[in-house]
């Protein structure tokens, strides 16, 4: 009764244990051994559906059982399951690097695109089969004899590095705590979050607050702590997070240089200049210096705002707060200080207006009246207590649903995400496999009978993630690989999940979804005017900060030699971009998860990329109204439901009838 094995529709998550994936493993992986050497056999016809009906179910059942492997040692961590993880993964790596590579597979596909049944396949199996093609020759089909061998010993070992770089930065966050004892060093810290650390601290059976790198700690003790110490303490752990200045064992800097080495190599074995070129064949980008042009156009527009902004922090700083040595952790502090000054209003005055029930409701309300479905909550095993499950109906009928992981916790990587637990997908017997997402965050729990309480910040996140998740639920493609977000291009995918932040703006959707945590009133309309006026404060800066990230990851994968140089192409980013200079220990790189372990490498730039598209995607909203749902049919038909089954910019151009422009990602960013 392995629930790794069980094939239902949900995975059974309340019942997984690391015991469980070897043997399942074992299972599955025979079964698709079985089904590759089945499809490539004389009896396997060149067709594209009898290829799928032989491949697809056995691959599907591989992946989802992998998945929920992965997605538990995420979000739950052990030390046994991550064992089980590291022990198993080289044997996934390797089926799918010789699945990507078997010449004889690859053979059939291109007689399929050959043969007299390739016109008369349907528009999303015509970019599935030009899509796979494509990544059989990027996945080294055509490499022979120790280009080969060597290709598949780079997926191999690379997997391993990725996931130990995950792993450092984790264990580097929950091992770090600083117990507080005079309560005069935390004047200025809010109240929940003081509450937050005294419990934390009663739980470790120690005295006084404790205090994590954890976001719904670290972030307030940084933007509101008048102890400058404490900041300075809390800045420097942080970013010096998974260095050598921390235990050898958990430095990822030789694994950063390695894995960058191994993408070079990776690169050249394939015919590419530098592992950039090779990353940017399946995006919309045709070359790093596309991209680093992009990059550092949106620099130039944004550097004249980002140094008044620094200006005036600076001379506010020196004047009001006595801090004439403005350093890199006074920055958050005043900034708020500043905004509170000019703007009348603070951060915690508006989260108190945010909790958690009134923000989801008013976030599916939105959700239900321009996409035309209904969200309800309902039953699955969960990995946590806190955890939820909703499915997603239209006309009467599901068609989709989500799990919720909200909250922080030790063992759950850091930051946000959305990832795909069951993929749309027409079985070969017809019947219809519905999407299911994890839509994952870490924002500060609930401290007793209080309900969670949001900043605006988190609101942000929740409605980026959450359109993630309506591009991978809402699809109506039934192509497993080009279904959803599968297929979409690596830099337009944050299209539907930077378009759904806009909403956070406006009056017509925050009056239904704020309720102050004490009264239950609204958000007053004269604070949201103030929120707005203030919408724009330091964006150039934050633009900056943007590219920072963008050129470094770029660089870094487009020029030869610089993994030998990672920490000083670091700093020469940071010093062509960066509005206010690090100090010399800043090792932003080494828990930058996103190039290292979470997909993006040579890729970080789409964030800016697809924004382009998202912000001109919106004005159509702006034009019609923001809860139109006419307009909302079009975007959900234009661009949600068809997935990656067409190219982006045809999606957009469906929707917008024409190219995007880059005026509306200015206007929006406050830069026009």
């Amino acid at each position: 009764m392995n629930p790794l094995l069980q094939g239902s529709e949900l995975p059974d998550f309340a019942t997984i244990r690391p015991e469980h994936v070897g043997p399942a493993l074992d299972v599955l992986l025979a079964d698709a051994d079985d089904a590759l050497e089945r499809a490539v056999g004389p009896d396997v016809a060149a067709d594209y559906d009898t290829l799928a009906a032989v491949l697809d179910p056995a691959l599907e059942r591989l992946r989802s059982a992998w998945s929920a492997v992965g997605h538990l040692q995420a979000v739950a961590d052990t030390p046994q399951m991550r064992a089980a993880h590291a022990e198993h993964q080289p044997r996934v790596i390797d089926f799918h690097t010789r699945l990507g590579a078997d010449a004889r597979l690859f053979a059939k596909y291109l007689a399929v695109a050959a043969g007299a049944g390739a016109a008369r396949l349907a528009p999303a199996q015509r970019k599935a089969l030009a899509d796979a093609l494509r990544n059989f020759v990027l996945g080294g089909v055509e490499l022979q004899g120790q280009a080969r061998e060597r290709h598949a010993a780079i997926q191999k070992r690379a997997g391993v590095l990725s996931r130990r770089f995950g792993d450092n930065v984790l264990d580097a966050t929950d091992a770090f705590s600083l117990t507080v004892t005079d309560a005069s060093e935390l004047d200025g810290v809010p109240e929940d979050v003081r509450e937050a650390a005294r419990a934390a601290a009663a739980a470790a059976g120690q005295d006084g607050w404790r205090l994590t790198l954890q976001a719904p700690c670290y972030v307030p003790v940084m933007q509101f702590a008048r102890h400058r110490p404490l900041r300075e303490a809390m800045f420097r752990a942080h970013h010096t997070r998974a260095s050598e200045f921390g235990p050898p064992e958990r430095d990822n800097g030789p694994l950063m240089r390695e894995l960058l080495e191994l993408r070079h190599e990776e690169g050249a074995l394939l015919g590419h200049h530098t592992y950039a070129h090779l990353a940017l064949v399946p995006k919309m980008a045709g070359s790093p210096g596309e991209v680093l042009a992009f990059v550092r156009e949106l620099a130039d527009r944004a550097r004249p705002h980002a140094d008044r902004e620094v200006a005036e922090l600076r001379q506010f700083a020196a004047r009001e707060l006595g801090l004439p040595d403005f350093q890199a952790w006074d920055r958050a502090y005043a900034a708020e200080q500043l905004r509170q000054s000019r703007y009348a209003f603070s951060e915690q005055d508006l989260k108190r207006y945010f909790t958690e029930p009134r923000v989801l409701a008013g976030l599916f309300r939105l959700v239900e009246t321009l996409f035309d479905v209904a969200i309800r909550e309902d039953r699955a095993p969960l990995w946590h207590d806190s955890v939820r499950f909703y499915r997603v109906w239209r006309g009467g009928e599901p068609v989709a649903a989500f799990y919720l992981d909200l909250y922080a916790r030790a063992g759950k990587r850091s930051g946000a995400w959305m990832d795909d637990c069951r993929t749309r997908w027409r079985r070969p017997d017809g019947r219809l496999q519905l999407p299911v997402a994890h839509l994952v965050c870490n924002f500060a729990p609930p401290v007793g009978d209080k309900p969670a309480l949001l900043r605006h910040d988190d609101v942000i996140t929740l409605f980026h993630e959450f359109g993630h998740g309506l591009h991978h639920m809402l699809t109506q493609v039934d192509e497993m690989a080009v279904s959803g977000i599968a297929g979409v291009e690596g830099d337009a995918v944050e299209l539907p999940s930077q378009f759904m932040e806009n909403f956070c703006w406006e009056w017509e959707v925050l009056q239904r979804m704020t309720g102050h945590v004490d009264t239950g009133e609204p958000l007053p309309r004269a604070l949201f005017d103030r929120m707005v006026a203030a919408r724009h404060f330091h964006s150039a800066m934050q633009m900056l900060r943007q590219c920072e990230f963008a050129l470094f990851d770029m660089r870094l994968h487009a020029e030869p030699g610089a993994a030998a140089r990672v920490q000083q192409v670091a700093n020469e980013a940071s010093a062509e971009m960066a509005p206010l200079p690090p100090p010399p220990e800043y090792r932003f790189a080494n828990s930058f998860s996103h190039l290292f372990c979470g997909g993006y490498a040579a890729g970080y730039y789409g964030y800016a990329w697809a924004e382009v598209l998202s912000a001109d995607a919106y004005g159509a909203f702006e034009e019609a109204g923001v809860f139109d749902p006419a307009t909302g049919e079009r975007f959900r038909r234009s661009i949600l439901e068809v997935g990656g089954s067409r190219p982006a910019l045809e999606s957009f151009r469906a929707f917008r009838g024409r190219d995007p422009q880059i005026d509306a990602l200015l206007r929006h960013q406050g830069l026009a």
